[in-house]
């Protein structure tokens, strides 16, 4: 009577709501025949078919059988099947066994740009700041990659373009074009910048270089690292494209994070030290700087005749606080450049340093990563997330460069900017950004210093 009951119950699952008591045996025959049938199952032939109950119990046992081997082969093919997934961090296309991935992520800043005063040596505009569409994923286990090309400007050029090899999270090798690790704000995402330009500490650091870097994280992310070798960047910009001058520099960081994942207050606390050492030789804009205001103007540049001739070596402690809403983010750096000009030689030494306070007004927490709204604008009332921001840097030039290395005419000893901004988080893809931003100068040797740069920035970014 169990296996009847059990076979009147199979019956009755997949053909509806059937009494089991009311079923024959020959009628729970037909109908388990009907189920082999759409199982796939060969039932026996009519003239040899025993249909007693154990050949019935024997029946839905191959049966029962069947349908756990389809239910496995299907589950196997869904894992095996690549996985497709479109959302707020763009478009991925990975594989059944998560080995090889594909992640389609895009920034696009489009600025409008206000200067302010009689005397601003800038037009006002509209600017394609930033268009960087990114291929990034992995290739096994073992290796990852990033291609980000710049299309915004005149021309393309390449951002990043590397390859890591992922031995172990605290030894991972990267080679190819990337972001050299010596200032804090030139490591942050221009998509995560609580402002819209860089402080002027960004200006001594170097940005993106070509090289082989070493880097990791222990201690669940407490401590990280990274030390590599490079071509070598002048202060502010990008790398070239090749070694102009066949020499290299050395570049790390260490940073700390000595509370992190703890319920502490100070779980938001990081500190480090980012440092470069190398030897530059040459004249140009490939070995020696000029340093920009936030409205991206130089203030400072050295004489036509004036060569690197020597050691470049820079250094920069650096921390941030984030708790709750509250952020704060600063750094101090130093670059020493041994220079040359008409048998004159000089180790020139200038500092900048810069505080950047942030507090957002709707609950969300503040990070080194940017601000993600708990209610995104448009979404069951949402408005987003708003957040304040205020900044101020310095960045002084060396004395001993005025006059014979710099015209004071036209390049100031020293740039104090500070920058008051609101930041609004529609949603985790599109933030508006407003700037007021205001630059003083100070002259060297009774020149006249350059004019103040009062400015308005607003910035629409979509990222993904």
């Amino acid at each position: 009577m169990l296996l009847l009951s059990s076979l009147a119950g199979l019956a009755c699952g997949a053909w509806g709501p059937v009494q089991a008591q009311s079923l024959t045996l020959e009628q729970l025959q037909q109908r388990l025949e009907r189920l082999e049938r759409h199982a796939g199952v060969a039932a026996a032939d009519d003239d040899d078919a025993d249909t007693g109950l154990a050949a019935l119990d024997q029946r839905l046992r191959i049966l029962e059988r069947r349908l756990e081997l389809q239910e496995e082969e299907r589950a196997a093919t869904a894992k095996a099947a690549p996985k497709i997934a479109i959302d707020q961090k763009g478009a991925a296309f990975k594989s059944g066994d998560g080995a090889y991935e594909l992640k389609l992520r895009g920034l696009l800043q489009g600025d409008a740009r206000v200067f302010l005063g009689s005397d601003a040596n800038q037009n006002d505009s509209f600017l394609l700041r930033t268009a960087r569409p990114t291929l990034e994923g992995s290739l096994g286990k073992r290796v990852a990659y990033r291609f980000t090309p710049e299309l915004a400007g005149d021309s393309a050029s390449v951002v990043d373009a590397y390859a890591d090899l992922r031995f172990d999270p605290a030894w991972t090798l990267r080679v190819g074009r990337f972001t050299s690790p010596v200032g804090l704000e030139r490591l942050q995402s221009s998509s995560a910048l609580a402002d819209v330009e860089r402080a002027l500490a960004s200006e001594l650091a170097p940005n993106r270089d070509l090289g082989v870097q070493l880097q990791g994280d222990v201690a669940g992310g407490r401590f990280s690292y990274a030390l590599g070798v490079f071509n070598g960047a002048v202060d502010g910009r990008d790398a070239v494209t090749s070694n102009p001058d066949d020499d290299f520099e050395l570049a790390g960081r260490v940073f700390f994070e000595p509370l992190k994942g703890r319920d502490s207050a100070w779980a938001g606390l990081g500190f480090g030290l980012g440092a470069s050492s190398g030897d530059k030789h040459g004249a140009g804009n490939n070995f020696l700087p000029r340093y920009r205001t936030p409205g991206q103007a130089t203030f400072f540049g050295y004489r036509g005749t004036v060569l690197a001739d020597g050691s470049h070596r820079r250094w920069s402690p650096q921390g941030w606080f984030y708790r709750d809403g509250f952020g704060l983010q600063g750094e101090y750096i130093v670059s020493r450049q041994e220079v040359a000009s008409a048998g004159q030689r000089a180790a020139l030494e200038h500092r900048a340093w810069q505080a950047t306070a942030s507090w957002v007004l709707s609950g969300e927490d503040a990070s080194y990563r940017g601000v993600t709204p708990a209610r995104p604008f448009g979404v069951n009332g949402g408005r987003g997330a708003l957040e304040l921001t205020a900044r101020y840097g310095e960045l002084e030039i060396d004395a001993a460069a005025f006059p014979f290395y710099a015209d004071p005419a036209t390049s100031a000893a020293r740039a104090r900017a500070w920058v008051l901004g609101a930041n609004w988080y529609l949603t985790a893809n599109l933030k508006l950004v407003t700037n007021y931003t205001h630059t003083r100068f100070d002259a060297a040797g009774g020149a006249s210093a350059l004019p103040d740069e009062k400015a308005v920035f607003s910035r629409l970014q979509v990222s993904f």
